[in-house]
């Protein structure tokens, strides 16, 4: 049994993506791609802003081998969390990719974008999809709904629509059926320590110790594992994450309360608004046969009547009949 540091944790999961071949090796079984080179890319959030994000974010700018042997530049934003999160966090750091001058090729003729993966490894699940791994990928279709293939891939669609990798952590089920799932093994907590949530127990047996790719990210988080510092950072961040946890439920609270406000709020402007629809037609109602009576009054003066007979006849007021004859 091999005991590693729990890459679930930002602190070993950026050390551990500092390594540029393990960056390839992992973001490679992630895209089913052949990735031959990986470099991080400065972006405009900081993960040090602990206080209002819960969200540790990488991208990279990566070489993909195609089979034809031409070689494409593309983006990967990778975002992982330990928390449900609202999507608009999400949304926001796309946007900054979307608008930042340097993801456009200077020197196409149509200044194109570099195409984009967002990869998201989420410590928490997506409603009832069970599915471990989700590959979510835009497709082209015409009026009739049909695919659209001719031309496709094209650069302006492609700069425009993205695809996304989601990785639900918890759905990791232990077995190890093709590449992809040997690289997520490392993230599976089902193996973590029963004592200490810092480290995960791996089985030796689980692994080809002839695997040059999978070694070095076991040897590289054994050595963040018995890292003195390593093992601070990971406090803290257990620290960090109760105390966001906190006020995360606190603020889940409020917010069912001032929705179940806003909601009694908004039955109580139906009912006012229904007592205004039945007011309304009510005075439609009584405007309608105040018009009936005017007529009445026109026909029966027409015929000789006096007023008072008029009044008498109609069971009305004698003013009311003379403000009739007085509106004609």
């Amino acid at each position: 049994m091999m005991t590693i540091a729990n890459p679930i944790y930002d602190t070993v999961f950026k050390y551990l993506m500092e390594d540029e071949r393990i960056a390839r090796t992992i973001l490679s079984a992630l895209l089913k791609e052949n990735i031959v080179n990986v470099e991080v890319r400065p972006h405009e959030y900081t993960n040090g802003q602990k206080e209002i994000l819960s969200i540790f974010r990488i991208d990279f700018g990566a070489t993909v081998l195609k089979p034809n042997g031409e070689k494409q530049l593309i983006l990967i934003e990778l975002q992982k969390t330990w928390l449900p999160t609202e999507t608009l966090r999400f949304r926001q750091y796309l946007g900054v990719h979307y608008q930042n001058p340097k993801n456009i090729v200077a020197d196409s003729p149509d200044r194109h974008a570099l195409p984009m993966v967002a990869v998201y490894l989420l410590g928490h699940t997506v409603g009832e999809i069970e599915e471990p791994v989700v590959y979510v990928r835009h497709q082209a279709f015409n009026y009739e709904d049909e695919p659209v293939t001719r031309g496709i891939p094209n650069k302006f669609i492609d700069s425009l629509n993205h695809d996304s990798i989601i990785v639900q952590i918890p759905r990791l089920h232990g077995k190890i059926n093709n590449r992809l799932d040997k690289v997520l093994s490392i993230f599976d907590q089902k193996r973590v320590c029963q004592d200490n949530q810092h480290y995960l127990n791996l089985d030796d047996e689980a692994f080809d110790t002839a695997d040059s790719d999978m070694q070095p990210i076991i040897h590289r988080l054994m050595m963040a594992a018995s890292n003195i510092e390593m093992r601070q950072n990971m406090n803290v961040e257990d620290e960090y994450y109760s105390i966001i946890k906190e006020q995360e439920g606190k603020l889940y609270g409020l917010e069912k309360n001032l929705a179940e406000k806003i909601g009694l709020l908004a039955e109580k402007d139906g009912q006012l608004a229904e007592k205004d629809g039945q007011l309304a037609e009510k005075d439609g109602q009584l405007a309608e046969k105040d018009g009936q009576l005017r007529m009445l009054v026109k026909m029966l003066l027409q015929s000789g009547q006096t007023i008072d007979a008029i009044a008498e006849n109609l069971h009305i007021d004698k003013e009311k009949v003379k403000a009739f004859i007085q509106s004609e």
